[in-house]
């Protein structure tokens, strides 16, 4: 995108598209946290698979509704004050995004049936495909010198699609196995619709929480310093943070899965979290605090010089996200294993509002660059939410049989 024509407002476009898919989908994303804790035996199949379904269908008629172009128009234009341009090309993009989050949703649950399974390592062939399909795809309309937003929206469309198809072959025989555990009564009478979506209610307000701070921090953008700077900066920034940043949010299902044999997995597992912590940090920071940060927004990633300037600083604020990101997911793994989920949703409200909260007074009155503040905002909202956790996960670990 970085490399085809006004690519600015292509980014600025496609960073705004993709946070209003990621709070599409927000609902959805826990799911395999939800599908890891609760799929055991056939009944419990199938009642998460409907509840899955179900789930996908509200949300991707959520989205449809969304782009209607009155409501579409009222949000992108009236409230956040998009220019005409950036506006066509994100409603656009948006209509190419509609199998994003139902793809992602059936993916999720399919994954967390394979990880139920200890098939662990058939996650990462899935990625491996997502990343290829997207890479084929952004090559094909690179070359065809399609509109750089669209095919952004393209490869990400592609790659979750193909993950969904290579996921559910891979978990095919993981399926029928378990749909041939039978259920006991008790069980099916415990695990209904009810029940399972009062379990995931608070993951699903977490990651609604959580996910929905990216379109209001598309607000504070579009009215800060350097707005179309600031809009085309910040995917590239989130995108380079959240390749390392991924590892340890896939670590949550590692630990409720393990937890589930007995206690003495934990100090392994709390060591490792820490070990991975540091080493993310470590070869984020050589990006971050050394010249080939330079190398890879400008030469690797396809920035400007001019747009190269307002990437150095947020990156290196953000350089230790990592390890807040594996110590976060690390207490969320041990409070779902202990079904206290509430107080994920209760750390999920607290780090967006210390986000918003700080966005409105560093836009407001420090007159720092957008993308600058949304990197400091997000850094400090999550080291908040972190120290929330603290002692409920303490007080769970010490239940932990």
């Amino acid at each position: 995108m970085a490399r085809l024509a006004e690519a600015k407002y292509n980014l600025a476009a496609h960073g705004v598209a993709f946070s209003f898919a990621l709070i599409v989908e927000a609902p959805i994303i826990s799911i395999t946290a939800a599908t890891t804790a609760l799929c055991k035996d056939a009944h419990s199949y199938r009642k998460l698979n409907g509840f899955v379904t179900i789930l996908n269908i509200v949300i991707t008629v959520c989205m449809i509704l969304m782009l209607l172009p009155p409501i579409f128009s009222t949000i992108m234009q009236d409230l956040i004050g998009l220019p005409d341009k950036i506006t066509a090309l994100t409603h656009t993009a948006l209509i190419i995004l509609l199998p994003w989050p139902s793809s992602i949703g059936f993916r999720r649950f399919y994954q967390g049936v394979l990880i139920t399974r200890g098939l662990t390592q058939r996650i990462t062939y899935g990625t491996l495909i997502r990343l290829a399909a997207m890479a084929v795809t952004a090559l094909i309309l690179f070359s065809l010198e399609v509109v750089g937003a669209y095919t952004g929206a393209a490869a990400l469309s592609m790659g979750v699609v193909s993950e969904l198809i290579a996921v559910r072959l891979m978990a095919q025989k993981s399926i029928q196995t378990v749909k041939q555990i039978q259920s006991d009564s008790n069980s099916e009478k415990e695990l209904s619709y009810g029940y399972i979506a009062k379990f995931y209610y608070p993951l699903a307000l977490m990651s609604l929480l959580s996910l929905g701070v990216h379109p209001m921090v598309t607000f504070f953008m579009g009215k800060s310093r350097y707005p179309i700077e600031s809009l085309a900066v910040l995917p590239v920034v989130n995108s380079t943070v959240f390749m390392f940043r991924a590892i340890g949010l896939s670590y949550q299902e590692t630990v409720i899965a393990l937890l589930k044999n007995s206690r003495k997995n934990l100090q392994k597992l709390q060591q490792f979290a820490i070990g991975m912590g540091i080493v993310l940090v470590a070869v984020l920071s050589l990006i971050a605090y050394t010249p080939f940060s330079t190398i890879w927004f400008h030469s690797i990633s396809g920035l400007d010089l001019h747009l190269t300037g307002f990437a150095g600083l947020p990156v290196r604020i953000l350089a230790f996200m990592p390890a807040l990101s594996v110590f976060i997911t690390f207490q969320w793994a041990v409070l779902v294993h202990g079904g206290k989920t509430t107080h994920i949703s209760l750390a999920t409200a607290i780090e967006v509002s210390a986000i918003l909260i700080s966005l409105f007074i560093l836009t407001s009155f420090a007159n720092m660059t957008g993308v600058t503040a949304a990197a400091v905002s997000f850094f400090l909202g999550r080291m908040i939410s972190n120290l929330y956790l603290v002692p409920h996960t303490r007080r769970q670990i010490s239940l932990l049989s």
